[in-house]
């Protein structure tokens, strides 16, 4: 007897279920290797801009949107909190034996980032999709400047900064600041910079993360304000979906 999927699920959907798998997998590695898992947290964020392109070239499913939700809790909530949290203990040389305020500080910071993107993550998936913008910070965003941070070396060497970073990430995601959608055109040269900040991450003294955390804070804290000026959806320019 086939599994229940089998004829409902589409390329796409197969693509994004690999997106939860590596969240899963950079969740495990972190306690290892804090730079191998931040660059399957980047992977995964070309897997979550892949299904979006395979689902408008094939054609999506019902079940796309919710598998997309789910797998992004697992890839830009959980595992960059646990990266954060394995970064923020390591650099304080906090312990999990003996409970202490650090700990407890970290933690609830951590715990507060998952909570506030899977509470963008349902607000996403019920009110952004239909428009050219989204409001907050897109987890993916959050992820791949934390992602890109880690392997860029910097601020990774000052802990209470990436806290203080982390925290001001569980705000952004849910603020009512409003991100337009990337320009086909400004996708894939993000994308480029991204595939290579995750297969040559160290080439040219770190040069491809430190372009890809550039381009993200840039992203961050400019397009909402300058990036199409008046006009959210240029009419000689198809805008892609934001990541999600």
């Amino acid at each position: 007897m086939l599994p229940r999927f089998v004829g409902r699920l589409g390329i796409a959907d197969a693509v994004t279920i690999t997106n939860a798998a590596l969240g899963f997998v950079a969740v495990v590695v972190a306690f290892v290797d804090i730079h191998l898992a931040a660059r399957l947290i980047l992977l995964a964020a070309i897997a979550d801009g892949l299904d979006g392109l395979l689902a408008r070239h094939y054609g999506g499913t019902e079940a796309g949107p919710y598998l997309d939700s789910l797998a992004d809790v697992a890839s830009f909530a959980i595992a960059p909190a646990v990266l954060a949290f394995v970064v923020i203990s390591d650099g304080l040389g906090i312990g999990l034996e003996t409970v202490t305020v650090e700990l407890g500080l970290v933690t609830a910071v951590c715990g507060l980032f998952v909570a506030m993107a899977v509470t963008r993550l349902g607000l996403y998936t019920a009110y952004d999709t239909a428009d050219h913008y989204t409001e907050g910070i897109q987890t993916t965003l959050a992820a791949t400047i934390m992602g890109a941070a880690i392997l860029a070396g910097h601020p990774v060497d000052d802990p209470w900064l990436i806290l203080a970073i982390t925290g001001a990430f569980c705000y952004l995601m849910v603020s009512r600041i409003r991100y337009p959608d990337l320009l086909a055109r400004d996708a894939l040269i993000m994308g480029v910079i991204h595939g290579l900040a995750i297969l040559v991450p160290n080439a040219a003294g770190r040069t491809f993360p430190f372009a890809l955390l550039t381009l993200g804070i840039a992203y961050m804290t400019l397009s909402p304000w300058f990036y199409w000026g008046t006009d959210p959806a240029p009419v000689d320019e198809e805008p892609i979906a934001s990541a999600e």
